[in-house]
């Protein structure tokens, strides 16, 4: 069984059953929910929204960012477990495998995907792209 345990958590359904999966198979673990704040997704939305989405993306991201560790601390709290967040920003897939090296985590838990349709197409897939580079264990939930 793993020490440390990462779930990969964007708020998703399908990051929340990866969090529900890694609070009761890995009960013992210690385990961290990373939410990724992604600049490329902030570019997007900074040109779809225009000078006053630029001036508050990073207020706007940790804000989301602390409302899905919300969520994730009641989810883990329903299982009488005490949970550490964390937010990163950077590409996802990139940021979730530096993360687990440097603090030595043994087990990755995420979603098959966050995204859907053209978005997934043209960012790839987390989900992929964690699996294959990853030197550790990665559960993936689908």
């Amino acid at each position: 069984m793993p020490d440390t345990v990462l779930v990969a958590f964007d708020g998703s359904p399908l990051a929340e059953r990866a969090l529900t999966y890694a609070l009761e198979n890995f009960p013992d673990a210690t385990i961290t929910t990373l939410y990724v704040i992604n600049p490329v997704d902030s570019v997007i939305d900074v040109e779809a929204g225009g000078l006053p989405v630029a001036e508050d993306w990073y207020d706007n991201a940790q804000e989301r960012a602390t409302n899905i560790h919300t969520a994730a601390t009641k989810l883990a709290a329903e299982h009488g477990i005490d949970l550490q967040t964390v937010t990163e920003v950077g590409r996802p897939a990139r940021t979730i495998l530096e993360y687990a090296s440097d603090h030595g985590i043994d087990q990755i838990v995420l979603g098959s995907h966050g995204r859907s349709g053209i978005d997934r197409t043209l960012l790839g897939s987390v989900a992929e792209t964690v699996t294959r580079r990853a030197q550790i264990p990665v559960t993936i939930i689908g």
